[in-house]
């Protein structure tokens, strides 16, 4: 006697090792309804189809022979010929019967489902197809999803459209591709209560960051209504960075926060036979975060949970591709979704590929950079399938948003450039899997581009990729970093961009001997803070206006300066953690600050602004004390709310051991006491006195960092953006590398810690040589200098060491 295989499994009678059964997506479902809801997780319940049922639908109505036939003659490359095929093959599925054996089952948990409730709970249907999310293949996205079904007929036909969607165009061609046969694959459907996210917000979280493989941040996108918009990439979502190490020890790390534009929500359909529909997002919602801090911080939290379930399960790193959604209607979060992550999972790095523009042009337009890549190719604008097949291979492909069914097309192109989308949408997944650099929510793009110039497509500078008009040089390193030496001086570096800093923490280094605070207030904040203090005051409405438009969610604007500057030296912090960083306290001159939104307010006029009123005397002084307090409130967020204790600061350009006092006093006044919880605090050494007078700086001081130029300018009293005396600047004079020799010596004899950050080591290696021999206790390097001074402080270490040994 054989016991009939059952058709449809309920979540709590699955787990992940039931893919055969119910395909990646259900067997994850039911894994985390079955092992994480008990943890605080909240997966909304539901059954699914399972493959024994999918096959009966085939045997039972002669579609797999009939499927067989259509398919005989296949050509994937062949788009026409793929489309009319796929054609064929969902018609023939459309057009068969259910069998009953199957209908029967998915009506009674159905209902059941439905609490019996008259008509039917509205469900969400999901395509899952048995060899989804392998390691080194994703087959998420490729079959159909649809919301907000309702009653027996409407899901039973869903379930019908699900099954014919296994053999989507895409799908055809990416099991071709990957060596996958059509018919050892079957499909499952779940069916699941529905989370009225449509009322609320919804969106896509890995647990790992999506460009670089950083494995210590959760990347979360969000937007307005239900979760396809974001999926599909048909809106640019808000998107926010959570420190994972930070988070599970009670913090409050959110690193990041950038308002998308969100233009339209998905809804439900209330009219016109359909289930769902767009609608255009009001104004003033727009302009707010989609997700509450106390809410990113608790999808971060699962996030984590859900990662460490997965790779104890299954006994690796296993980072985590999730999608999430709240309810509109009760305020509960929920997980809807969760798969293995399938491009960084495996990945070992072993040797460090990096791309380098060697020449820039004009900018046609920018987005979300994917992949840190370049390519460069013929600009090929499609406005819709209609002229897909105008790509030719080796062209950029320009699109208001890709299509799924567009992936035959994507492969052939040498970039992809999208109007729409965040980090996580179809086009980002698709291209990070093809290895391709793409640009994604660029707005302009298909209006920017003219379609048939050539263009060049860099996402290897950061956050932000641009499209550059023309075929631009660069070139590409490769390092093998199991090779590279671990010389006794500390190598740290120099970091100034926020969005820069997961990738340069894979750079061999000891962390981050210089942060520049005034990268982060020129290009993220770029008002002035003192114009930010006094908005209330302000009488310009047009200036009012410019401030209004950078700080749209935010009514309290001094707090935009704290959390905009928080965050970004936390992004910094983040990335290096645990290895220390460094922040230099903000050392803008008189007519950079006056370069700032409204800042022409609060600047004087100075005819020499290189030795006038900035560094550490502008802290205390009362035209801009105030602003310095927004600068300790926001490095006390970042240790205190954000837990990065790892950050250090440092203050520049101090002239007087009584400056550096008062200095001091300032920063406690805004709770950041030097030697409170581990807290220290440097300074530059950049002028004579700070050389002269090391011993008294050094005790009130923790550390010194030299810098190179304003010791330089100073030693030989020459102003470098002076043409007329510039080419006497030369950090290797023989004053200059007297000042240095004396400084390092006088520092370590006073029991403290020195290194430099200033551009000498990285333009001359003979002057980082002479550091090494000097004992200089670290060398802080721009990125691109890092690998090849590592190489030749390791060899002069190991002449010194040849050379005391000898002796």
């Amino acid at each position: 006697m054989t016991t009939k295989e059952p058709q449809v499994l309920w979540f709590e009678e699955i787990s992940i090792g039931d893919v055969p059964a119910v395909g990646g997506k259900n067997a994850s479902l039911g894994e985390m309804y079955c092992n994480l809801n008990s943890k605080g997780i909240s997966v909304p319940n539901g059954f699914a189809t399972t493959a024994s049922a999918y096959r009966l639908f085939m045997s039972e109505t002669g579609l797999d022979q009939q499927i067989r036939e259509i398919l005989q003659d296949l050509d994937t490359s062949d788009i026409t010929n793929l489309q009319e095929h796929g054609l064929k093959v969902r018609h023939a599925i459309l057009s068969a019967e259910i069998p009953e054996v199957i209908r029967e089952e998915i009506q009674q948990a159905y209902r059941s489902l439905s609490d019996n409730r008259a008509g039917g709970i509205d469900v969400a249907v999901r395509s899952s197809a048995t060899a989804e999310d392998l390691p080194d293949a994703s087959f998420a996205g490729q079959q159909e999803s649809y919301l907000n079904v309702q009653g027996e007929a409407n899901l039973l036909d869903t379930c019908r459209r699900c099954f014919a969607s296994l053999f989507t165009d895409r799908a055809i061609s990416y099991r071709t591709e990957k060596g996958f046969d059509h018919f050892d694959i079957a499909l499952s459907i779940g069916i699941q209560r529905m989370v009225r996210s449509d009322l609320a917000s919804s969106g896509v979280m890995f647990s790992i960051d999506t460009e670089t493989g950083f494995r210590d941040a959760v990347l979360i996108n969000a937007a307005y209504g239900l979760g396809e918009n974001v999926v599909q990439g048909s809106v640019n979502p808000d998107e926010y960075y959570v420190f994972k190490p930070m988070l599970k020890t009670g913090y409050k790390p959110i690193l990041k926060k950038s308002l998308g534009s969100k233009e339209f929500k998905l809804i439900y359909d209330t009219g016109g036979g359909k289930m769902t529909r767009n609608v255009p997002v009001d104004v003033a919602d727009r302009k707010q975060y989609a997700l509450s801090e106390e809410d990113i911080l608790t999808l971060g939290r699962w996030a984590c949970l859900i990662e460490d379930h997965y790779s104890n399960v299954q006994g690796h790193f296993c980072p985590m591709d999730m999608e999430w959604a709240k309810d509109g209607v009760t305020g509960e979060l929920f997980i809807v979704q969760a798969r293995p992550e399938t491009i960084h999972s495996n990945k070992e790095i072993k040797r460090l590929k990096t791309y380098h523009l060697n020449q820039r042009g004009t900018v046609l337009t920018s987005g979300h950079s994917v992949g840190e890549r370049i390519g460069h190719g013929v600009a090929r604008v499609v406005q819709s399938a209609e002229n897909l097949n105008e790509v030719q291979p080796g062209d950029v492909l320009i699109t208001d948003r890709t299509d799924p069914d567009w992936e035959p097309i994507m492969k052939k192109a040498a970039a992809i450039v999208t109007n729409r989308g965040g980090r996580t949408c179809h086009a980002a997944i698709v291209s990070r899997e093809l290895g391709l650099p793409a640009i994604v929510g660029a707005e302009d793009a298909t209006t920017a581009i003219a379609s048939g110039t050539m263009v060049t497509v860099s996402c290897a500078e950061g956050d932000t990729g641009f499209v550059y008009e023309g075929q631009l040089d660069y070139n590409v390193d490769e390092v093998d970093l199991s090779e590279l030496p671990q010389p006794k001086t500390s190598v740290m570096m120099i970091v100034g961009n926020p969005n820069e800093a997961f990738r340069l923490s894979m750079l061999p280094s000891n962390g981050v001997g210089l942060a520049r605070m005034e990268f982060i207030i020129n290009s993220f904040i770029r008002i002035h803070p003192m114009a930010l203090l006094e908005y209330d005051q302000l009488k310009d409405p047009t200036l009012k206006d410019e401030i209004d438009r950078l700080t749209p969610a935010y009514t309290n604007k001094p707090q935009f300066f704290i959390d905009t500057l928080a965050q970004g030296v936390s992004m910094i912090a983040g990335a290096f953690y645990p290895r220390d960083v460094i922040v230099r306290m903000s050392d803008f001159k008189t007519n950079e600050y006056a370069n700032l939104i409204g800042g022409q307010l609060y600047e004087p006029k100075e005819e020499n602004p290189m030795i006038g009123f900035r560094g550490a005397s502008r802290y205390y002084h009362p035209h801009y004390r105030d602003a310095f307090g927004l600068e300790c409130q926001a490095m006390r967020k970042v240790r205190e709310t954000m837990g990065l204790k790892n950050m250090k600061l440092m203050i520049p350009f101090c002239r007087t051991v009584d400056e550096g006092k008062k200095v001091l006093e300032e920063m406690a006044k805004h709770g950041l006491h030097r030697g409170e919880d581990g807290l220290e605090i440097y300074i530059m050494c950049e002028i004579p006195s700070n050389v002269i007078q090391a011993e008294a700086f050094a005790e009130i001081f923790d550390g010194f960092s030299i810098g190179s130029n304003d010791l330089t300018q100073l030693t030989l009293g020459v102003d470098r953006d002076s043409e007329v005396v510039a080419h006497i600047f030369d950090e290797r004079d023989p004053a200059v590398m007297d000042s240095l020799a004396a400084a390092i010596h006088r520092v370590k004899g006073a029991g403290r810690k020195i290194g430099i950050c200033g551009q000498a080591p990285s333009d001359y290696p003979e002057i980082a040589e002479f550091l090494v021999k000097q004992g200089i206790d670290s060398i802080s390097l721009n990125p691109d200098a890092v690998l090849k001074t590592v190489t030749r402080i390791a060899e002069v270490e190991a002449e010194l060491g040849e050379k005391v040994s000898v002796s």
